[in-house]
C-alpha cells in the first residue's frame, strides 16, 4: 500500500510517500516554515511524488496529522487530505501528533506538548504505543502531578515543564512515523478530524455586529 503522509500540525510542513509492504519511505519533502502552510503544502506534495517517481493516482491512502497543534496548520492539512482523498477515491486517516511522538519512544510514556498560557496537551501511552488515556489539556501544575508516575518516560516540548530531570523534547513529528501509523489505522474508525483540545483564540467582534431588521 502506498501512503501519502502529510504533517502541517506544527511549524513544519512535510509530505512523504511510504510503501507499507516494504516499510520504506520512497520520497519526502518539506521544511520548518513557521507559517504559510496553505501556500506551500501542495508544493511539498509534488516534490515528494517526484522524489518517489510516482503520480497522484499511485496513492492508496492518505494520512494526516490532526493535532493538537496549530489551529491554522491543522485545518490546512485536514482539508487537503480530505480533498485529495475525495478526488482520488481513496481513504484518509487522521494521526494524532501525541501518538506520533509516543511511537518512537521505548516503554510506557507520557507525551506533553507546550500549549502556552501555562497549559499542556498531554496523553499517556503504553509500551506498545497504544493510548492509555484520552488526549487532554491541563494546567502545568495539574500535569506535574500527573507526571509523577514511575517507570514511564516523558516526551514532547512540555516534558521539561513537568519534570526538571526530563529530556528536552520537541513537537516535531517524524513524517515517516506519521506514514507508518497511518498505514495501520482503520479508515472507518480514524477519519481525519481536527483534534482541538482548546477553543480558538479568535473571538467574535460583538461591537461590530450588524443588527438584524
Amino acid at each position: 500500500m502506498i501512503v501519502l503522509a502529510i504533517d502541517t500540525a506544527g511549524t513544519g510542513c512535510f509530505a512523504a510517500l511510504y510503501d507499507s509492504d516494504r516499510d520504506t519511505v520512497l520520497g519526502a519533502a518539506g521544511a520548518d516554515i513557521g507559517r504559510g502552510h496553505a501556500e506551500r503544502l501542495m508544493e511539498f506534495v509534488d516534490a515528494a511524488l517526484e522524489a518517489a517517481g510516482m503520480d497522484l493516482p499511485d496513492i492508496d491512502r492518505i494520512a494526516v496529522t490532526i493535532g493538537p497543534g496549530s489551529f491554522t496548520g491543522i485545518r490546512v492539512g485536514v482539508a487537503a487530505a480530505r480533498g485529495l482523498a475525495l478526488a482520488l477515491g481513496v481513504p484518509a486517516v487522521g494521526v494524532s501528533t501525541l501518538a506520533a511522538l509516543a511511537a518512537d519512544r521505548p516503554g510506557p510514556s507520557l507525551i506533553a506538548i507546550d500549549a502556552k498560557r501555562d497549559e499542556v496537551y498531554w496523553q499517556r501511552f503504553a509500551a506498545d504505543g497504544s493510548a492509555a488515556t484520552p488526549p487532554a489539556i491541563a494546567s502545568v501544575e495539574q500535569a506535574r502531578a500527573i507526571a509523577l508516575a514511575e517507570g514511564e518516560t516523558l516526551g514532547g516540548s512540555g516534558a521539561t515543564l513537568l519534570r526538571a530531570d526530563a529530556e528536552a523534547g520537541t513537537d516535531g513529528v517524524s513524517i515517516a512515523t506519521v506514514a507508518r501509523l497511518g498505514a495501520r489505522l482503520d479508515p472507518e474508525a480514524s477519519q481525519p478530524r481536527p483534534l482541538y483540545l482548546r477553543g480558538p483564540d479568535a473571538k467574535p467582534q460583538a461591537g461590530f455586529a450588524i443588527r438584524r431588521a
